[in-house]
């Protein structure tokens, strides 16, 4: 078994300007300010996209590019590619980055895992992309196929930390029971999993849920001066779109509970300005939904009626649900993200919705297994189970796994 290695960046050596002013630095700008020791003399391969970024907007592929003492001999794209211009579900081809002139592995599609032909010139495979916080969302289900293949190759594996957008505190949802394993849902996480990637990765790494039982040579390059009960709109740190509709740090909040509308019939917002902060559909009673979410006295949230029309959007959302239909719907605003429960949110919503409209709502089980990650809740909430019940399923298994973590929490 190799050693789990946290790489503090020196910070008790260097003050440094992070430390003296109590800024926020992520892993990189922490990185860079050490002049890339810790990969110095090596080839490297580097997992990314455009939210890798320092705190001055600096692209984690340029700077890698520029540095002397390393040589960048490989890119990996996850979904929405190394510059972030496709959007959700297009296919990435294989090309050179424009800027640095790099080779591009794509990591969404045909592989999603590096192959040991990606990998051939790669002594070290760096991991930095912004998450959102979420299990369905697709990155940390890159960052466990690449911590695999590193460990596989037996090469070290390095993590430049970002914040959770969420917080680092709140856990909720059900875990994903392995039979709805899927790039949506890549291990036993819950749906809001309060963890940084480089949380997530010393997890997928110490539970000994990569392939065959293998443990990387893991290195987080950890933050400066984050805290766990802070949201991304407290850190100071420029919020640079993870994905094309996950638009600002309001988005992400509301994202774990709302995304679950995706495996039904009502819009999510996708085509509008407002995806994921509005749901709706032509035949839906906004005003009677509005009225009985209010009812339920869910905390840290507004509630209020909106009309919108999807419609498509080049490189940001296309073939929406509902496209060209004027939608009668919903909008949310978070007023207080620490009492803001987002899954207990969308449960709520789903639930109501079923209830006001159990001859037009459609919920496709697939789907929703994949999402929620728990048949038991799907088959609850399609059978009419009162929310009581939803919430129960959902929470039943938090508080083991917020023991499950403890042990890889690094702040």
């Amino acid at each position: 078994m190799k050693k789990i290695l946290v790489i503090a960046a020196l910070t008790l050596i260097h003050c440094g300007y992070g430390g003296e002013e109590g800024r926020i630095l992520s892993g990189l700008d922490l990185l860079v300010r050490d002049r890339f020791e810790p990969l110095a003399g090596k080839r490297v391969g580097l997992i990314t996209n455009h939210t890798a970024v320092t705190r001055d907007g600096r692209h984690a592929a340029d700077l890698f590019a520029q540095a002397g003492n390393l040589q960048l001999v490989a890119l990996f794209g996850p979904e929405h590619g190394v510059r972030g211009s496709l959007e959700a579900g297009a296919l990435l081809d294989h090309e050179q980055d424009p800027r640095t002139g790099i080779q591009v592995h794509s990591l969404y599609g045909e592989h999603n895992k590096p192959t040991p032909e990606m990998l051939a010139d790669v002594e070290v495979l760096v991991f930095d992309i912004q998450d959102v916080g979420a299990r369905f969302y697709t990155y940390i289900s890159t960052l466990f196929y690449g911590l695999e293949a590193a460990a596989e190759k037996g090469i070290p594996f390095v993590v430049l930390d970002r914040p959770n957008p969420v917080g680092g505190e709140i856990v909720e949802g059900p875990l994903l029971d392995l039979a709805h394993r899927s790039f949506v849902g890549i291990h036993q996480l819950p749906i809001r999993h309060g963890l940084t990637v480089g949380e997530v990765a010393t997890l997928f790494n110490g539970e000994g849920w990569l392939a065959g039982g293998v443990k990387a040579d893991l290195r987080v390059i950890r933050m400066e001066n984050w805290r766990r009960g802070l949201f991304y709109a407290e850190t100071g740190l420029p919020w640079i779109k993870p994905s094309p509709n996950m638009t600002d740090p309001h988005t992400a909040l509301l994202y774990p509970g709302t995304c679950l509308v995706e495996a039904t019939n009502l819009s999510e917002g996708r085509g509008t300005s407002a995806p994921f902060r509005q749901i709706g559909a032509p035949w839906h009673n906004a005003p009677a939904l509005c009225r009985q979410l209010r009812a339920a006295g869910l905390a840290g949230v507004t509630i209020d009626t909106v009309t919108f029309t999807p419609v498509s959007l080049p490189g940001t959302a296309t073939n929406n649900k509902h496209e060209n239909r004027p939608c009668r719907g919903v909008t949310f605003t978070v007023t207080d993200p620490g009492r803001f429960r987002a899954v207990t949110f969308g449960l709520h919503l789903l639930a109501a919705v079923r209830d006001l409209h159990a001859d037009s709502l459609v919920i496709r089980e697939a789907g929703m297994n994949r999402l929620d990650g728990d048949s038991r809740l799907t088959r609850a909430l399609i059978e009419g189970a009162k929310v009581e019940k939803l919430l129960a399923i959902a929470r039943a298994e938090e508080a083991r796994f917020i023991e499950r973590r403890r042990p890889y929490l690094l702040y």
